[in-house]
């Protein structure tokens, strides 16, 4: 079986693209319900069990485990490195209804109707089999509970001076994206994946990142500048046979000219669905 976009059986790897760089990890920091799952707010009740799938940092997740309380939250990660690093930042900020363990999103460790509330965000997008992926996840769910899950569009994402470095760096991450097993343009596909799923009431909606003032410039181009050469998306790039390690130290030179430009803006369209 394949799904919309003509993937799935024949994928040959099923991996992170960005990897957990300290790059990587710093432009997730910013991360919040708000910004990142504000579609998701109306449907989130004190005292419901939540799953965070592909959890990462745990900045959503913290946020979330607030909203819930005295409810309680689950981020599951493959990453044991990822998993430490997003309990530490729960307790730094104390909140103490929030677990993280690892795990693997096609064989989840929780009995069947466990959750009100299934959450994935920027997660479908890095797996070989989304499907799968979301048929696990609705196995956990409780009769009536909701799926929520959120991906960037890559085929929708544009920005401003039209630099042709910039133009490389698209064309590079989508190869290395789709190397990996995974799927740039996601967010157009989930209302898709979930019927595939077993879903029935799927409904959508999009939602945007922008960074256009200085300091977001700074700080998601300069993410994106150290990502190009340090992180295991550089590591992918020249083993995949993509781009060679000049042709990255050239898309970080744009990243970084984009950034100087006080005219410089940068937008990121999503995909979103709630699913029961």
């Amino acid at each position: 079986m394949t799904d919309p976009l003509g993937r799935f059986e024949t994928a040959p790897r099923d991996e992170y693209t960005h990897g957990h760089h300290e790059s990587v990890i710093r432009s997730h920091a910013w991360r919040t319900v708000a910004n990142s799952a504000a579609y998701l707010i109306p449907q989130l009740r004190s005292g419901q069990a939540l799953l965070d799938v592909g959890s990462g940092p745990g900045t959503i997740t913290v946020d979330l485990a607030r909203r819930v309380a005295p409810g309680t939250v689950t981020g599951v990660d493959t990453s044991p490195e990822i998993v430490t690093h997003a309990a530490g930042l729960a307790r730094d900020q104390s909140v103490h209804n929030v677990f993280f363990r690892v795990g693997d999103v096609y064989a989840l460790e929780f009995p069947d109707d466990t959750f009100e509330v299934v959450h994935a965000h920027q997660t479908l997008q890095h797996l070989a089999n989304p499907v799968a992926a979301l048929r696990e996840m609705r196995r956990v769910l409780k009769p009536g509970g909701v799926l929520a899950a959120r991906d960037v569009d890559y085929g929708g994402v544009s920005w401003y001076p039209r630099l042709p470095g910039m133009t490389s760096w698209m064309t590079v991450y989508r190869e290395v994206h789709r190397w990996n097993g995974g799927e740039p343009d996601a967010g157009r596909a989930l209302k898709a994946w979930a019927h595939l799923a077993g879903f029935t009431d799927v409904t959508s909606s999009a939602s945007i990142w922008c960074f256009a003032s200085d300091a977001e410039r700074e700080w998601w181009g300069e993410s994106w500048a150290a990502r190009a050469t340090e992180s295991a998306f550089a590591t992918h790039a020249i083993e995949s046979g993509v781009a060679t390690l000049d042709d990255l130290h050239s898309i970080a030179g744009a990243w970084r000219q984009w950034v100087r430009d006080p005219d410089g803006w940068f937008g990121i369209p999503h995909g979103e669905i709630l699913a029961r």
